[in-house]
């Protein structure tokens, strides 16, 4: 009969190693899994849309007998994809920037200004991310209308109106914003920012040009994923945004006409195109800031 002969303690040390390495391998099956969960569907989303209509329905990964660019054009013109393109990168253009100059004001005061009752106004902002803003739809509805009677500006920030729009996306993606960019803050070293008001600048200036470029990977990462959430929202714009202003639609508001018009006149293709229309931009988007999505979301810890 074999004996291990093995120290104990080398064979405890060598439970734990084996552990993570199983570990691991579950994480990389995971991942594996997931990966072609997204990624499939994209895939076929995009080659349906250069097929026909009897393409589509029949084999899944059947390439089309040729590349029809026809239905790219008529989701582009005849669906006007374009337009609402247009307006969905002009909406989520000005409420991000928004969001990012309001949120990273707001979390910088509270992670390096303590005041009486700086505690309460930090998690007033953090319980807007328990609250689904769906619960609010109705009151929002009849906010952003009577918003519309303001003098002067509210032409501008009323229903069927960007700027309205562009207000509710800022509130919906401040409290995120605020309690990440808040937790990074408090882990830059105060020394640099004592070394400039030594040398005489203001608090406008340290913020500026001290303490925002060393938040650097935390504005990109959270913008990104601002970005992400507003390219997507479909529930707002379809309150805010009635039939009477067609012309102010966003994408989704458009695929969704198109995805109705659909089951009529049977045109798939174009359906898809306008889909992937969608996708491309913030896919694209992805992949070029996806390093400093991570370093975001790290460096605070590692700090």
């Amino acid at each position: 009969m074999a004996v291990d002969v093995r120290p104990a303690v080398g064979r405890r040390a060598a439970s734990p190693a084996r552990r993570e390495l199983g570990l691991r391998r579950s994480a990389h099956v995971v991942l594996a899994l997931w990966t072609v969960l997204v990624v499939v569907p994209m895939a076929w989303t995009l080659l349906a849309s250069f097929k026909d209509t009897a393409e589509i329905f029949g084999p899944a990964w059947t390439l089309p007998a040729r590349l029809r660019a026809g239905n790219w054009v008529r989701a582009f013109e005849q669906a006007h994809i374009g337009t609402y393109l247009v307006n969905t990168v002009i909406v989520v253009a000005l409420s991000t920037a928004g969001t990012m100059i309001l949120g990273s004001m707001a979390a910088y005061v509270l992670a390096r200004y303590p005041f009486r009752g700086s505690g309460a106004v930090y998690l007033l902002f953090v319980s807007g991310m328990a609250f689904p803003v769906y619960l609010a739809l109705t009151p929002l509805f009849f906010v952003v209308r009577n918003s519309g009677s303001i003098p002067l500006i509210g032409p501008l920030i009323g229903l069927d109106t960007r700027g309205g729009l562009v207000l509710v996306y800022i509130a919906y993606s401040l409290p995120f914003t605020v309690f990440f960019l808040t937790a990074f803050f408090r882990t830059l070293p105060g020394s640099v920012a004592e070394a400039a008001f030594m040398d005489g600048a203001s608090h406008t200036r340290v913020f500026l040009q001290v303490m925002l470029p060393m938040a650097r990977p935390a504005l990109t990462g959270i913008t990104v994923f601002n970005v992400l959430g507003q390219w997507n929202q479909y529930q707002l714009p379809l309150i805010l945004l009635s039939g009477n202003a067609r012309d102010k639609w966003v994408l989704t508001q458009g695929i969704a006409d198109i995805s109705t018009a659909t089951g009529y006149s049977a045109d798939w293709g174009a359906l898809f195109a306008a889909l992937s229309m969608s996708i491309l931009p913030m896919l694209a988007v992805y992949v070029a800031f996806h390093r400093h999505i991570q370093a975001g979301m790290t460096e605070g810890a590692v700090k």
